[in-house]
């Protein structure tokens, strides 16, 4: 499972090992940080509160990760991560590739 997603990402086992320690800290992070804010807002309806939070931790996630992968060393990846993440579920266009003549 490793080698297939090394082999996918083109990255060497070191940054392997990074891009999932960032995924991993800024996933944990995202769920925290979305806790803390829905106690903020005190909803008192369960199925309201899960409809927010899910739409709350979708928005914050990408942030997190990008936060989260500058100190380990990893942004150029998770950059275009997210771009490519924002551009297939349509938040984002898609990049003309240019032309090599």
């Amino acid at each position: 499972m490793f080698e297939k997603l090394r082999q996918k990402w083109k990255v060497n086992m070191l940054q392997l090992v990074l891009i999932l320690c960032t995924f991993a800290i800024g996933g944990s992070l995202t769920g925290l940080a979305g806790k803390k804010i829905m106690n903020l807002l005190a909803i008192g309806s369960d199925w309201l509160w899960a409809i927010i939070y899910i739409l709350l931790v979708t928005i914050i996630w990408p942030m997190m990760v990008l936060l989260v992968s500058i100190p380990f060393g990893q942004f150029r990846f998770f950059s275009g991560y997210t771009r490519k993440l924002g551009e297939k579920i349509g938040l984002l266009k898609a990049r003309k590739v240019k032309s090599q003549n």
